[in-house]
């Protein structure tokens, strides 16, 4: 049969059509960790794991333990979807559980806001298959296989310890705390203050509770240095009071004494400033690595720990400047 221009024309235009469908497949985008719908599949020579982690609200202090669990993660195939509220949150964080739960993760690590509020979603998830452990605050009362962290009530009287050696004993001091019925400061201003009260003669002037808002946090702070100019330390005692502090110290140009709980970038870089004194870490560089390890323990039916003291320590700008 002759070839004619009708003919070519057919030919480029079936030919078009299947290297347009060819280009369509090769260039689909895989799913990113928090669109999964269902767990990789796992094989016998390479298994693989999704694990959820659900902090309590998105915030710097939480960017460290992610690093560091996406760096294990990636070494043990273990691929990670990562939740937190914008705002603190008790109902998003049962939300996002019951997401992860009908996605079938295969662990799921989570600082839970209000323990008590959260104890029957994570039993719902262990009932599915699917280990809990819990980070920073416990729920004890729970099914979760293992709690990381610390003992928040050692906390507040190893802040007690370092704010009498700051003060020799003497003095008066301003604090500022996160949510009043939060078990984690409760725990910690409860050593905080037992402390100071047994073992100094310093006076506690105000506690402030910011409930969760930075806002709230920077106006109680400010509202307490001016109705007690004569203070001699500021202690903050939460993650969200600590970055806040540092902006009143800056307005305000402070030279007393500011001692702050748990390590994050802008307060670490108010300690080397000489903006903060000292601070309280929790290890916090170490979450990650333990997340990941006690999930993986668990889900392999390991022999594992049900609570992992990642303890405390202080730190000041002469110790991070020896580090290497």
């Amino acid at each position: 049969m002759p070839v004619t221009p009708r003919t070519l024309l057919v030919f480029f235009i079936i030919c078009s059509l299947f290297t347009n469908v060819g280009c369509q497949e090769s260039s689909t985008p895989l799913l990113s960790s928090d669109k999964l719908s269902t767990p990789v599949p796992k094989t016998a020579h390479n298994p693989t794991y999704t694990f959820g982690i659900i902090y309590p609200i998105a915030h710097s202090f939480y960017e460290i333990i992610t690093q560091n669990a996406e760096k294990t993660a990636a070494a043990n195939s273990v691929q990670l979807v990562v939740k937190a509220p914008e705002e603190i949150s008790i109902e998003q964080q049962i939300r996002m559980m019951e997401t992860m739960i009908k996605q079938r993760v295969d662990g799921i690590a989570i600082d839970p806001i209000d323990p008590d509020s959260l104890i029957s979603v994570i039993n719902k998830a262990v009932d599915a298959g699917i280990p809990v452990i819990c980070f920073e605050t416990d729920a004890p009362l729970s099914r979760r296989s293992s709690y990381i962290g610390l003992d928040h009530y050692k906390g507040g009287i190893v802040m007690g310890e370092v704010v009498n050696k700051l003060m020799k004993g003497k003095g008066m001091v301003l604090v500022e705390t996160g949510m009043v019925n939060n078990s984690i400061q409760r725990e910690r201003l409860s050593g905080l203050l037992n402390y100071l009260s047994r073992n100094t003669e310093i006076q506690v002037l105000e506690v402030g509770y910011n409930e969760g808002s930075s806002d709230k946090a920077l106006k109680d702070m400010e509202r307490m240095i001016d109705d007690h100019p004569h203070f001699d330390t500021l202690i903050t005692l939460d993650i969200l009071s600590s970055p806040a502090s540092i902006l009143l110290w800056k307005a305000k140009g402070l030279k007393r004494n500011a001692v702050s709980f748990g390590m994050m970038p802008k307060v670490r870089g108010a300690l080397i400033n000489g903006q903060i004194t000292s601070v309280i870490s929790q290890n916090e560089q170490l979450w990650g690595d333990y997340i990941i390890g006690q999930l993986l323990s668990t889900v392999r039916r390991e022999s594992t720990s049900t609570y992992v003291d990642t303890g405390v320590q202080e730190m000041t700008k002469t110790m991070l400047e020896r580090e290497p």
